[in-house]
């Protein structure tokens, strides 16, 4: 752990998800495969469509719907209806099949596991402080098995602007009750947690798993996010 600025009084932690309590890349690998199996099923002209395909539906609907970024649910499941309407299907059976696509892809991609030591060290973070989870993704802390830790837990689209966007910060400070000064957000992306949280005034963990070099500093960088059982400590 790396300290850049003093932390002062903290009452919440607020975590990103995806690559910060968890390696998110072979969630999303079967995820997207659980989906093409799903689209083939239903609607067999679209075997030979990879995830490049699909990818590629929500980068043309998002050159017409900038804002549907901000809903990555919403944006993959048009995405998928998209692209199957390109595919020839008629649309009623698009939108039908496209919800059964998405289905399949949200089942999977909420089937996290959280490793052990990780739950442990929530639980003993609950301890001292109020968890919140901030993310731009669909993940569920229900899900996975710690949601009893958290007090709530915000969502990029629902709950406004992905991150670094100020909406789900300034949400975050209103049901919690805290200024944003009392809030340490943790989180693997410079831009989206980092720069994000700082704007509104938080306190700032980076969990940098490439030591990059930015101008931009966190309050406190970590390599591994255990090491935040700094925090349990009698002086913190």
């Amino acid at each position: 752990m790396q300290v850049f600025k003093a932390l002062s009084a903290i009452q919440a932690l607020s975590f990103d998800l995806d690559d910060t309590l968890y390696h998110n890349a072979p969630v999303i690998a079967a995820a997207e495969q659980a989906m093409l199996n799903a689209l083939a099923q239903q609607a067999p002209v679209s075997k030979n469509k990879d995830s490049t395909f699909w990818g590629q539906q929500r980068v043309q609907l998002a050159k017409i719907q900038p804002e549907i970024r901000h809903d990555i649910g919403r944006w993959r499941l048009l995405g998928i209806e998209a692209g199957l309407l390109e595919l020839g299907l008629p649309y009623q059976e698009a939108k039908h099949v496209a919800q059964h696509g998405y289905d399949a892809f949200l089942e999977a991609r909420t089937r996290i596991s959280v490793t052990a030591d990780i739950t442990q060290l929530l639980t003993l973070l609950a301890t001292r402080y109020r968890l919140i989870a901030i993310t731009n993704g669909n993940a569920c802390i229900h899900k996975m098995g710690i949601g009893g830790l958290f007090q709530f837990s915000l969502q990029a689209g629902p709950d406004g602007k992905m991150k670094p966007y100020p909406d789900m910060f300034q949400l975050a400070s209103q049901r919690l009750k805290l200024a944003p000064a009392h809030i340490l957000h943790i989180g693997d992306s410079h831009r989206a947690d980092v720069m994000g949280a700082l704007a509104v005034g938080c306190q700032t963990a980076w969990l940098d798993h490439h030591q990059q070099a930015v101008s931009t500093l966190p309050h406190i960088r970590l390599t591994d996010v255990r090491q935040l059982g700094a925090l349990l400590l009698p002086n913190n």
